[in-house]
């Protein structure tokens, strides 16, 4: 089972496939995620990244938190669950408020 780590603070320049390579010095990654947004395309400077096992996810963590990357400061933590089917949240509005439908 893979083990989530949200990443925070990644320079906005960041792929997904330098965001794998990275954290590939801390241990086995099985998938690495910037999130972006889907009207621009844009980075929001925040992904995902599962490592293969619990040890390289808490070396990653260790690596990383805290860490300069292009000018800016990686926070790195073990993902929250998001409950049922690992999902979570809800629809945020666009009015800026961060209501919710």
């Amino acid at each position: 089972m893979a083990h989530k780590l949200f990443i925070g603070g990644l320079p906005f320049s960041t792929s997904s496939d330098r965001l794998r390579e990275v954290f590939a010095q801390a241990g086995g990654v099985e998938s690495a995620t910037v999130v972006m947004e889907q009207e621009t395309g844009r980075s929001r400077g925040f992904g995902f990244v599962e490592m293969t096992t619990a040890e390289d996810a808490d070396a990653a963590v260790k690596k990383f938190n805290g860490q300069e990357m292009d000018g800016r400061t990686l926070k790195v933590e073990i993902a929250k669950s998001g409950g049922a089917g690992g999902k979570g949240g809800g629809y945020r509005s666009s009015d800026g408020r961060g209501g919710r439908y």
